[in-house]
């Protein structure tokens, strides 16, 4: 379903999906988990709807999403990956209320930039928001041209995530039923998103996203702060 949202609208899924996830894997997991998920929703995405893709400005990205790999892959080694909720819920947070967070992500509008924060931010809170999607929208009235090139540029971040998890050592085999099951999944939204997308207005969803997302992030920030107390409690093992 976060698929087909997203193939659609073009935006919220991937935080949507990110932010039920801590519901169901443990903490260290969510990152990797997700972005197997979204690498393959986007890929798929971007070729079921190919035709409507234009290249102009991948290379840029992507010359700016393997530096954020190279800097942020170093960083990430210095967290701790069980507060990884956490980030993401703050990080939700801002990206949906903080009109300051947004204007200042995005001054780095040219496609360079957009791919190292984008790919930076990925690796740390798993979805990196819609900032290629706003600056795309300034180069293009095609929505449908936003929405595929959008979802290429994403498979580069989810790929260099990927990256960065596997040189961690992540396991990624310990998860490869659910791997498969939401790859399967990810693949028929995209499909089925992409078909519904010159049929339906998802105007009303857009309008209950930020409330959605909202909730999503003080549910991952309030478990963070129990699971805390109680191990300053000494009353859950660390």
């Amino acid at each position: 379903m976060t698929s087909a949202l997203t193939a659609i609208t073009g935006v919220g899924g991937g935080m949507i999906l990110i932010g039920l996830m801590p519901l169901f894997v443990p903490a260290a997991a969510v990152v990797p988990v997700h972005g197997v998920t979204q690498l393959v929703s986007n890929a798929t995405r971007a070729w079921f709807g190919r035709e409507a893709l234009d290249w102009r400005y991948v290379g840029q990205f992507l010359v700016g999403s393997l530096v954020g790999l190279a800097v942020f892959g170093v960083l990430i080694r210095y967290v701790e990956l069980t507060l990884i909720p956490l980030f993401i819920g703050v990080y939700i947070l801002l990206i949906t209320w903080s009109s300051a967070f947004n204007r200042l992500i995005r001054r780095f509008e040219s496609f360079f930039w957009v791919g190292f924060l984008q790919t930076g931010l990925g690796v740390f809170v798993g979805t990196p928001g819609p900032l290629n999607i706003a600056v795309l929208n300034k180069h293009y009235d095609n929505n449908h041209v936003v929405v595929t090139t959008g979802a290429l540029m994403m498979t580069v971040v989810h790929s260099a995530k990927l990256l960065v998890y596997l040189s961690l050592g992540f396991a990624f085999t310990e998860y490869w039923q659910l791997l498969v099951m939401m790859v399967i999944m990810a693949t028929v939204g995209s499909w089925l998103g992409t078909r519904l997308r010159q049929r339906i207005s998802m105007l009303w969803l857009k309008k209950m996203l930020p409330w959605l997302l909202t909730m999503l992030a003080l549910r991952l920030i309030g478990g963070i702060v129990y699971q805390q107390f109680l191990l300053h409690q000494g009353l859950a093992p660390q």
